[in-house]
C-alpha cells in the first residue's frame, strides 16, 4: 500500500486489481439476483456476498480517506464521491430495512464507476470530456432549444389531424426526441404534407445530434493522446539526458 499523496488520488498499489475484480463480480451477482427461480440458499449466499463486498468497499474508502492529503479534497472529488456512493445504498437498505426496494438495489450499479479509477482508456475519455465540456454544454443547450422548436412545429402541423397523438406540445416532445435522435419508433408520425416536409428537415438536423458531439469528443481524445505522447517523449529525453550526464 502506497503512502499518502497530495490531492485526491490515492493508490492502493497491488490491492487495486482485486478490488477491480470484486466490483465486476459484484455486478454479475446483481444480475443473478434477478433470476425468478432462485433458491433461498442462493439468495442468502448472494446477500452474504453483498455484505462482504460492502465491507471491502467500506474499508477501501476508509483507507483512501485516511491516506489522502488533504482528506476533504478526496472526499469531495469525483473518485471520493463514487467510493461513497458505492457503499451508501447498502447501509441505507440495512438501516431502514429497504432490501426489497428496487430503487436502492439499482443504486448499487453506481459501483460500476469505481472501474473508472483503474481503466486508463476511461480516464483518457474523462480528460477528453473535460476538454470539450464547454462545447458540449453549448451543444446541449442548443439541442434543447431545437427539441422545443421541433415540438412546436410538429404540433402546429399535426394537432388538428391527430389530436389524440399531438394533444399538446408536451406530447409532441416525444416525437421530437425520437426523430431528432433518428430512432424513429414509429408509434407517432406525421400524416399531413406539411408535417412530413417538416419532419424531413428535422431528420437532417437529427444527423448532427450524433455527429457534432462525436466529433467534439474525437477531437478532444486526439488532443489527449497527443499530450500523453508529448509527456512520454519529454520523460524519455529527460532520462536519456540524465544517463548522458552520468
Amino acid at each position: 500500500m502506497e503512502e499518502s499523496r497530495p490531492g485526491h488520488h490515492v493508490s492502493l498499489g497491488r490491492w487495486e486489481l482485486p478490488i477491480e475484480l470484486l466490483v465486476v463480480a459484484n455486478l454479475i451477482a446483481l444480475a443473478f439476483e434477478t433470476l425468478p427461480d432462485l433458491s433461498p440458499f442462493w439468495r442468502q449466499a448472494l446477500w452474504s456476498f453483498e455484505v462482504f463486498c460492502a465491507a471491502v468497499y467500506t474499508f477501501e474508502y476508509a483507507v483512501r480517506l485516511h491516506l489522502a492529503r488533504p482528506r476533504l479534497k478526496y472526499a469531495t472529488s469525483f473518485y471520493g464521491i463514487i467510493d461513497l456512493l458505492a457503499i451508501l445504498p447498502f447501509y441505507l437498505m440495512v438501516a431502514f430495512n429497504l432490501q426489497a426496494v428496487r430503487a436502492f438495489r439499482l443504486l448499487r450499479l453506481l459501483r460500476l464507476f469505481k472501474l473508472v479509477r483503474y481503466t486508463k482508456a476511461v480516464q483518457r475519455f474523462r480528460r477528453a470530456f473535460a476538454i470539450a465540456r464547454d462545447d458540449l454544454v453549448l451543444f446541449g443547450v442548443s439541442a434543447m432549444i431545437v427539441l422545443y422548436l421541433a415540438a412546436i412545429g410538429i404540433y402546429h402541423f399535426e394537432h388538428e389531424v391527430q389530436p389524440e397523438r399531438y394533444a399538446s406540445v408536451f406530447d409532441s416532445l416525444w416525437w421530437a426526441v425520437a426523430t431528432l435522435t433518428t430512432v424513429g419508433y414509429g408509434d407517432i408520425y406525421p400524416v399531413t404534407p406539411g408535417g412530413r416536409l417538416f419532419t424531413f428537415f428535422v431528420l437532417m438536423l437529427g444527423l448532427g445530434f450524433v455527429a457534432v458531439p462525436s466529433g467534439l469528443i474525437a477531437s478532444a481524445l486526439s488532443r489527449v493522446r497527443a499530450e500523453e505522447a508529448a509527456q512520454k517523449q519529454a520523460a524519455l529525453e529527460k532520462a536519456q539526458e540524465h544517463d548522458w550526464t552520468d
